[in-house]
């Protein structure tokens, strides 16, 4: 498969699969009537944030996917992205804050292993991924803050 097919291929994944748990799964009445800590961002930061996150983990994805398909830091990829996806229906529409808590600590070591495993063999692919790693450690501060506050 050309580059382009296949870049396009993880971009559809990525982007694609996270805007539709997006509008599955997004904030609901329930989110809205739970207490926020004074360091939860506005609704509005979190698509474009995602947006942009998520066509670079598309990029590392794709860049992995180039040089080894069957590589460990590939399967920490797609373990990201699995639980990635997994966060938000178990964070909104089960409304499990506890349960959404580890798994975003789960995501957030797949994150950082994938960095330090693919270092190695592709820098570039390893930064793409320092600005999903900051954002997840700031959303796991988040997700426990609601735990803490809510629970």
């Amino acid at each position: 498969m050309n580059n382009i097919k296949t870049q396009s291929l993880f971009l559809l994944l990525v982007l694609g699969g996270g805007t539709l748990i997006g509008f599955l799964t997004g904030p609901d009445a329930w989110f809205a009537g739970l207490a926020k800590p004074a360091f939860n961002p506005p609704g509005w930061v979190f698509a474009p944030v995602w947006t942009i996150l998520y066509v670079l983990i598309a990029a590392a994805g794709w860049r992995t996917w180039q040089r080894e398909p069957k590589s460990t830091a590939m399967k920490l990829w797609m373990a990201q992205l699995l639980l990635n996806f997994l966060w938000s229906p178990v964070f909104f529409a089960a409304h499990r804050i506890d349960a959404a808590l580890a798994v975003i600590v789960l995501m957030l070591a797949a994150i950082i292993a994938f960095i330090i495993v693919v270092k190695k063999q592709d820098k570039t692919a390893a930064w793409l991924f320092a600005p999903y790693a900051a954002w997840v450690s700031f959303a796991l501060v988040l997700n426990a803050a609601l735990l803490f506050i809510n629970g």
